[in-house]
C-alpha cells in the first residue's frame, strides 16, 4: 500500500459544485517540508494554488494557477538554486480504466492537458498540484559557479563537444 500524499486535498466527486468557483489551497510548513524531501529540494518556502473544477463528457477538469518558491541543488556544485514558479495548469481527471479505449484515436490540440486517473469517487487536488510543481521545476538547475566547476573537472561545454567543434579543430591544424 502506498503512503498518503504529503499535500492531500481530496475532493469528493459528489461535491464538485462546491469547487466550480475558484478555490485556494496552501501547503503548511510540515507539508512543504515533506514535499521538499520527496522532490529532493533544499527548500520549499511557498506552495499554493487557485483552481476551479468542472465536469465535461465524463471527465473532470481542473483549471488554475500554481505558485511556489523553492530551491534545488545545482547539478554541478550542490549549492541552492532558487526558483519562483507562477504558472497556469489544466488537468483532466478520468476514471481509471476509462482513459482511451484501444483503437480509438486521441485528438490533441492547444488545450492539451495532463490526464490523471482516479477511483471515480475522489480526486486529490493537493497531490495534483504537487506533481504539477515537480513537472514545472527547472530539470537541471545550475548555479552561476557551475560552468567554472565543470570546466575544472574537465567537462566540455556544449560548444566544445559539438560535432562542428571537432571539424573546426581539424581546420586549425593546417
Amino acid at each position: 500500500m502506498s503512503a498518503a500524499p504529503e499535500f492531500s486535498r481530496p475532493v469528493r466527486i459528489d461535491q464538485l459544485a462546491r469547487h466550480a468557483q475558484p478555490v485556494t489551497i496552501t501547503a503548511d510548513a510540515a507539508e512543504r517540508e515533506a514535499l521538499a524531501k520527496r522532490f529532493n529540494l533544499l527548500a520549499l518556502d511557498r506552495l499554493e494554488a487557485d483552481y476551479a473544477l468542472n465536469e465535461d463528457n465524463g471527465a473532470i477538469y481542473a483549471r488554475g494557477r500554481v505558485r511556489a518558491d523553492l530551491a534545488q541543488p545545482c547539478v554541478a556544485t550542490g549549492v541552492a538554486v532558487p526558483e519562483k514558479l507562477d504558472t497556469d495548469f489544466l488537468l483532466r481527471f478520468v476514471r481509471e480504466g476509462e482513459e482511451t479505449p484501444e483503437g480509438d484515436e486521441l485528438e490533441l490540440d492547444a488545450e492539451d492537458c495532463d490526464t490523471i486517473g482516479f477511483d471515480g469517487l475522489t480526486i486529490d487536488m493537493g497531490e495534483a498540484v504537487a506533481e504539477t510543481v515537480a513537472l514545472a521545476m527547472t530539470p537541471y538547475p545550475r548555479s552561476p559557479e557551475a560552468d567554472g566547476v565543470l570546466r575544472e573537472a574537465g567537462v566540455l561545454s556544449e560548444e566544445q563537444a559539438s560535432p562542428f567543434a571537432a571539424l573546426l579543430s581539424l581546420k586549425d591544424r593546417k
